[in-house]
């Protein structure tokens, strides 16, 4: 396979075990560039324990994970952002004492080249990076309606605008894959509807690829071109939402047999 033929991110035959329990069970997928693809699976599946081999919190038992070319497998966690990796929290993660602003700025720190000490003394090459972070941090506040809220505390904040914030510091890093864990939660519907209308308008001009885990079947189904199912740690379905949604695999594990059963039945 060319390089330019190659997916963005391959996942391949990993396995995840935590002493004797399989967390993931040989799981096979590829993510292309420039798709949005939808992780789904009931509660204990492995989606999280995915993201976290991914990202670096983990280093799989078995297998490999490649992302544009580079090996992922045993890379450490601080190198994802500088490879083009970012990601979001199902628990947000931010700097609860800092605002709004010097938050979403700890995304672009990668970016820049000045270290410590620079950076404590304020040298004028710090300056420099800052300012040149001023724009795109703009866009992003104007993009997320943060403007308002920029010096704001982030603790201080209601836990969807965490989110947003969270969304913004990921985005600032210039990312060419996006994991996000649980975007929706704690959503209402206005807001889930909100953010499906976002996530379909930041792909383009920020050249994102999206890989995302998600309750909300609604909103996988919405934007995703591609959905891969998890059940116990194993791959059920790989395809694209209509073909996951009507997956008698897929049907089972979220239904339960019985239900199943009377689904198929009403179908036919």
């Amino acid at each position: 396979m060319n390089r330019a033929d190659a997916p963005l991110l391959s996942v391949r035959d990993v396995v995840m075990r935590f002493g004797g329990v399989v967390a993931l069970n040989s799981v096979s997928f590829d993510v292309t560039g420039g798709q949005i693809c939808g992780l789904i699976g009931p509660n204990g599946s492995g989606k999280t324990t995915l993201f976290n081999c991914i990202s670096g919190i983990y280093r799989s038992t078995a297998g490999e994970i490649t992302f544009d070319g580079t090996r992922l497998t045993g890379a450490k966690r601080h190198r994802m952002a500088g490879l083009g990796i970012g990601r979001t929290f199902q628990n947000v993660a931010l700097f609860r004492a800092l605002s709004v602003r010097e938050n979403i700025l700890v995304g672009a720190h990668h970016l820049g080249h000045t270290g410590f000490i620079a950076n404590a003394l304020r040298l004028p090459a710090v300056r420099a990076e800052a300012e040149a972070a001023a724009t795109p941090l703009a866009e992003l506040l104007e993009l997320l309606d943060l403007t308002a809220m920029a010096e704001e505390s982030a603790g201080a904040l209601p836990f969807p605008i965490q989110k947003r914030v969270e969304l913004a510091r990921a985005l600032i890093g210039r990312p060419k894959l996006l994991l996000l864990d649980e975007p929706a939660g704690g959503l209402n519907h206005a807001e889930v509807d909100a953010l499906a209308e976002l996530l379909q308008r930041i792909r383009g001009p920020y050249q994102l690829t999206i890989l995302l885990v998600e309750h909300h079947m609604s909103l996988v189904m919405r934007v995703s071109e591609k959905v891969v199912a998890l059940e116990f740690g194993r791959k059920i379905a790989d395809g694209t939402p209509d073909e996951v949604r009507r997956d008698p695999e897929v049907i089972r594990a979220y239904l339960g047999e019985t239900e199943a059963e009377a689904h198929h039945a009403g179908a036919a």
